[in-house]
């Protein structure tokens, strides 16, 4: 008996605590782009601080997350949507089967598994493409699962559905928007069942109506928020309810038909950070009011230093953009209160793509393109690039993880961890 109760005891640490800090949904544990702990590396390629390179059994774009030992990603598996659970050494613990078939990808980057994960510990939300959406336990077991598109009508999307689930203290939350009825939809997250539906009106024209962005949960005081950024404004619900309590638009007042967003919302000491218009317009807003706080909240706005894809990273006072578009390879610096220019420079002269998001990890910030390269910047006052790195030139579009002293890079058919 005292064996048998040792070996419990042991089983469930190695589940969930046998680390320091987990790795919850794709922009880390406070939503924000920044990695708990220290040591990790500046300097690796394919001899140097590589520890274990996995080939995944099919492809995807979802960015990886961790709880305890074990790693949770998405791919396509002859044709099938499948969760994948790896170890903290990149050895495939089980992968579950979702849905019925998958949808490939429009866009040469994207597949139908594009959202990331997310867990509270005890349960992990995938969703796909298709509109699976299931609840598993750790051990790979479908809880539950539902297809939203079924219920709720197809996706409209000109492209390849984009946004992640997140998690409130009682639901599993989904944003839908496209061109048609759009909402936010929470599900309890033990059944499945609806909690709450919440209509999101909008006067977005044409894909303007579109997005692909995550939406950000926050505390305002002791309220719980969903911020969500998307179809030309930004608006705050209540989590328990969806009821809306504040919006901010439109972001697009020309009226451009071709501003579906991307990149999703920021947010840190009390302050929401938007960037739109395909990578031309930031716009930070106060928290606080009710209904339309155009007028009263927006705190600073800034033109032509935006980033269509890349969510930006904010840390002590500071924003960090990694441009796309017109702007590859530009990142800026910003005072988080002001919207003042801190610095700004272009990591390397290539036509080459961003869609990773950066982080920032022990005094440093890690931005990687497309083509698998990631240059890491030192934080001060001014623009310095510290590193390049590479493994291997393989599509990267998944925003690398940074736990424990490692790195966790997943390209579309790769997972790769990064150690000193």
């Amino acid at each position: 008996m005292k064996r048998l109760a040792t070996s419990l005891l042991l089983s469930l640490a190695l589940l969930g605590t046998a680390r320091a800090d987990n790795w919850p949904n794709w922009r880390g544990p406070n939503f924000d782009g920044v990695a708990p702990g220290k040591g990790y590396p500046t300097n690796w390629s394919a001899t140097e601080n590589l520890r274990w390179k996995t080939k995944l059994p099919g492809p995807g774009a979802s960015t990886p997350i961790v709880w305890g030992e074990r790693i949770f990603l998405t791919c396509a598996v002859e044709a099938s949507n499948t969760a994948v659970c790896l170890d903290r050494d990149g050895k495939i613990v089980w992968q579950t089967p979702i849905g019925e078939k998958s949808r490939s990808g429009k866009n040469p980057k994207a597949t139908g598994s594009n959202p990331s994960a997310v867990t509270d510990g005890e349960h992990v939300f995938f969703y796909f493409k298709s509109g699976d959406l299931a609840c598993l336990d750790l051990a790979g077991k479908i809880v539950w699962e539902k297809n939203l598109q079924a219920e709720y009508g197809e996706d409209t999307l000109w492209w390849d559905l984009g946004t992640s689930p997140v998690l409130t203290k009682d639901h599993v939350v989904v944003a839908v928007m496209h061109s048609g009825p759009s909402f936010l939809l929470a599900l309890d997250k033990e059944t499945g069942k609806v909690a709450w539906k919440q209509n999101r009106k909008t006067d977005a024209p044409s894909e303007a109506a579109q997005s692909y962005s995550t939406p950000v949960v926050i505390r305002d005081g002791d309220q719980e928020l969903i911020v969500v950024l998307g179809a030309d404004y930004v608006t705050a619900h209540d989590a328990a309810s969806g009821k809306e309590l504040w919006r901010v638009g439109t972001l697009n007042p020309g009226a451009n038909g071709f501003f579906r967003s991307i990149s999703s919302a920021s947010a840190r000491d009390g302050i929401v950070v938007a960037p739109y218009a395909r990578g031309g317009t930031v716009t930070a807003i106060k928290l606080g009011g009710s209904g339309n706080v155009t007028s009263s909240h927006v705190v600073w706005e800034r033109d032509e230093l935006g980033s269509d894809v890349p969510t930006p990273a904010v840390h002590e006072g500071r924003v960090y953009i990694c441009g796309n578009n017109q702007q590859k390879g530009k990142v800026t610096c910003l005072d988080l209160k002001t919207g003042k220019t801190i610095w700004t420079g272009n990591v390397e002269e290539k036509n080459t793509e961003y869609s990773s998001s950066p982080v920032i990890a022990d005094g440093k910030l890690y931005v990687t393109r497309e083509d698998g390269a990631t240059f890491v910047l030192a934080l001060g006052d001014e623009f310095k690039v510290l590193a390049k790195n590479t493994v291997n030139e393989d599509r990267t579009v998944a925003t690398p993880v940074f736990l424990d002293g490692q790195i966790l890079i997943r390209t579309r058919e790769n997972l790769y961890c990064i150690s000193k």
